[in-house]
C-alpha cells in the first residue's frame, strides 16, 4: 500500500470500545505512546480489529497541531504526544516540522511559517503534537 499521508505510525491495538455507531480504537505504538482513533463500527468489522492485532495510525501532515507544553486535560484533541524537533524545513508560506517521539516514531507536520516562528520551533526543542481522534485513519496489513 502506498499513500500520500506523511505519517504512518506502527503499533498494536490495545483496546476497542464500540458505541452505537462509532468505535474508539486505541493503538499502542511500538515506542509506547498511545493513539486514540474514532472509526465506524462497520470499519472495525471490515478490518477485523481485535486487541493485540498489529495496526497503523495514519495522519496527514496538515491535520497535526504543534505546540509547547500542551496540557492534554486542557485541549479537546484526544491525542497529545511529546517529542523533540529533529528537522525544520523552511518554506515561503509553510514550514515542515519533524518531531521525534520518545519511542522513536517521527511525525511530520505542516504549519505556517509564522506559527513555526512564533512557537520558536527549532531543532532540539521539545514540542507537542496534537490531533483529533476522528482524524486518525486505521490500517492493517
Amino acid at each position: 500500500m502506498r499513500i500520500s499521508a506523511r505519517n504512518t505510525l506502527a503499533g498494536s491495538i490495545s483496546k476497542v470500545t464500540k458505541g452505537a455507531v462509532n468505535a474508539e480504537v486505541d493503538i499502542t505504538l511500538e515506542g509506547g505512546d498511545k493513539v486514540a482513533a474514532i472509526i465506524t463500527n462497520d470499519s472495525v468489522a471490515e478490518l477485523g480489529l481485535k486487541e493485540g492485532m498489529r495496526a497503523y495510525a495514519i495522519l496527514k501532515a496538515s491535520w497535526l497541531i504543534l505546540g509547547k507544553g500542551l496540557d492534554p486535560k486542557k485541549i479537546s484533541a484526544r491525542n497529545v504526544l511529546r517529542g523533540k524537533v529533529v528537522r525544520v524545513d523552511e518554506g515561503a508560506v509553510n514550514n515542515e516540522i519533524v518531531v521525534k517521539l520518545a519511542g522513536g516514531a517521527e511525525l511530520t507536520a505542516i504549519v505556517t511559517k509564522e506559527s513555526s516562528h512564533t512557537l520558536g520551533l527549532k531543532t532540539g526543542e521539545e514540542a507537542d503534537v496534537a490531533f483529533k481522534a476522528n482524524n486518525v485513519i486505521v490500517a492493517v496489513d
